[in-house]
């Protein structure tokens, strides 16, 4: 199935404007209060039409506009407005937290925005940013404005900045094509249309976020409900709550939201039932999630079929593969064979077996899997390489050879830098190649060593472990950091000696140091992954 042409013809915001007298709300945001505020799609025209004009009056064409502000209704309107207007998007999110303000201030500079749009109520904590040539706060702008300009399709709609798991963030370039494209994708592989509630609490400066819960809605003309991502984290059963207070509900997180979700304790009255797909992306998808997560929450109408394990990449617009209605397939791959770069299934008791959560089929685009530039067979493990109208046009003012494969007479492949394997058809991702350990001449996945650390002692964070390769006058090894959960009563010793023995036995590798850190301290990208490129400069400098 491929993305039929005329479905890249129409700009995104052609499709909120053929709704523009529509009077049922699009966008819903629950505050800190859990109180619902709305936009109709009428509402949400008529402020996007006053931002455009207000930008028209101080843009030209090809301008960066940086989206500075809270995740609340004036998100949408400022980089929807900015769209209308013709100019370039670059979503990023109000410094309320320290956390990110390097990857903050990286992106601004990189973008070179001149003008940033916030809330009124954000304004000052975004001029602590700096001084941009405009800074203009959304709901304060009203008037007519203008009808959106028009757009070439292959002209960039915004810059989608990474994460920064493996390397300093990036700007990909994504066209106004590439945006449809992937609603596109999503719409088919979700089964999204005017019936569902899109409900979350990803960030909208995050590529599943900002498709998830801003363009695909606007696409599929279906309703956004979303709250800010620090609420979720305060309080992991409110998105519980709006999964079970909305009907038809299609729904998107990380795998670790998934396992907070898990301890939530308040359930009274809760109904998922109406949750019609629940996807686990971003991050590597556990096996023992998926099942925790439908003991915890099959008894409260859940359908395991509804979990849909997925993979996606800010360079491919987010979308890639899903899993179908059959909902999640585990399968235990034997370990040594998969070192050496071949996926043999084998049952999941057998010793040294490893098991993998399947991200399902593309929709819409090619995908195969590489190695010495040769397209691999089903059960040959490789380098992801993705091809198809919604990948990205390359980074923002960066000389990069990603976006330049060459395979089955095509160019402009895009080389994901994750590694991955197709057995019985499905797609399984198994690392990632920066991320990969070599010790000895055999692969080891930091993910399998974390998990394997995460288990070993309930007084670890299980979400939060980092493992690296380094090597020193010894040879190679490899470093563990991981969080202590807190208020964990385990002296230190015990804890590090039940890592050692646990990734000692099952991996057979050597462990050179173990770092317990405090609740927080490991460094974590925006999308709240662990970052192992800056966890490794912090800690793997004693081993080079």
């Amino acid at each position: 199935m491929t993305v039929p042409e005329e479905a890249l013809r129409t700009p995104l915001l052609d499709r909120l404007f053929a709704r523009a007298s529509d009077e049922r709300p699009v966008f819903t945001f629950q505050d800190h209060a859990a109180v619902d505020h709305s936009l109709t799609w009428a509402q949400l025209a008529a402020r996007v039409r006053a931002v455009a004009g207000r930008l028209a009056e101080i843009a030209e064409p090809g301008d960066r506009v940086a989206i500075v502000a809270p995740q609340d209704l004036n998100y949408p309107v400022a980089f929807l407005g900015t769209l209308a207007a013709g100019l370039v998007a670059v979503p990023l999110f109000d410094p309320a937290s320290k956390s990110h303000r390097s990857r903050l201030d990286s992106a601004l500079s990189d973008s070179a925005a001149d003008i940033w749009l916030t809330s009124a109520k954000a304004r000052d904590r975004v001029r602590e940013l700096g001084e941009p040539a405009h800074l203009l706060a959304v709901d304060e702008i009203d008037g007519d404005g203008i009808d959106p300009v028009p757009v070439a399709m292959d002209a960039p709609a915004y810059l989608q900045y990474t994460s920064g798991s493996t390397r300093e963030p990036a700007g990909a370039i994504v066209t106004h094509r590439a945006v449809v494209a992937s609603c596109w994708q999503a719409s088919h592989a979700y089964e999204v249309d005017e019936s569902v509630t899109c409900a979350g609490w990803i960030p909208f400066f995050h590529d599943m976020g900002l498709i998830q819960l801003m363009c695909l809605p606007l696409y599929a003309g279906a309703r956004s409900v979303f709250m800010a991502p620090a609420e979720f984290v305060r309080r992991p059963e409110r998105w519980l709550r709006q999964m079970s207070d909305y009907p038809n509900v299609f729904t998107a997180a990380p795998n670790f939201a998934f396992d907070l979700a898990i301890g939530a304790a308040a359930r009274d009255g809760l109904d998922l039932s109406g949750v019609r797909v629940a996807l686990n992306g971003s991050e590597p998808v556990q096996p023992r999630t998926v099942e925790e997560f439908q003991k915890a929450f099959g008894p409260y109408g859940f359908r395991r079929e509804a979990h849909r394990p997925s993979y996606g990449l800010a360079e491919a617009t987010v979308y890639v593969a899903s899993a179908g209605p059959e909902g999640p397939t585990v399968t235990a791959f034997d370990r040594a064979a998969l070192a050496q770069g071949q996926a043999v299934e084998v049952g999941p008791e057998v010793a040294g077996s490893r098991e993998l959560v399947s991200v399902g089929r593309p929709i819409g685009q090619l995908v195969r899997i590489v190695h010495d530039g040769q397209s691999q067979p089903d059960g040959s493990m490789g380098e992801i390489w993705v091809h198809g109208p919604h990948v990205a046009a390359g980074y923002w003012r960066r000389d990069d050879d990603s976006f330049d494969g060459y395979l089955d007479g095509l160019g402009g492949w895009l080389r994901t830098g994750d590694l991955g394997v197709f057995h019985r058809g499905d797609l399984y991702i198994t690392g990632r190649i920066k991320d990969l350990i070599v010790i000895d001449g055999r692969n080891h996945y930091p993910q399998d060593i974390e998990a394997t650390a995460a288990r070993a002692h309930p007084a670890i964070r299980r979400d939060r472990v980092a493992a690296f390769g380094v090597s020193d006058a010894r040879g190679e090894g490899v470093v563990i950091v991981a969080e202590r959960l807190r208020d964990a009563e385990a002296q230190p010793k015990e804890v590090t000696r039940a890592i050692l023995r646990a990734v000692g036995g099952e991996h057979e590798i050597a462990v050179r140091s173990v770092h317990l850190v405090a609740p927080g301290a490991l460094p974590r990208t925006s999308s709240g992954k662990v970052s192992r490129s800056a966890v490794k400069k912090q800690y793997g400098d004693e081993h080079e």
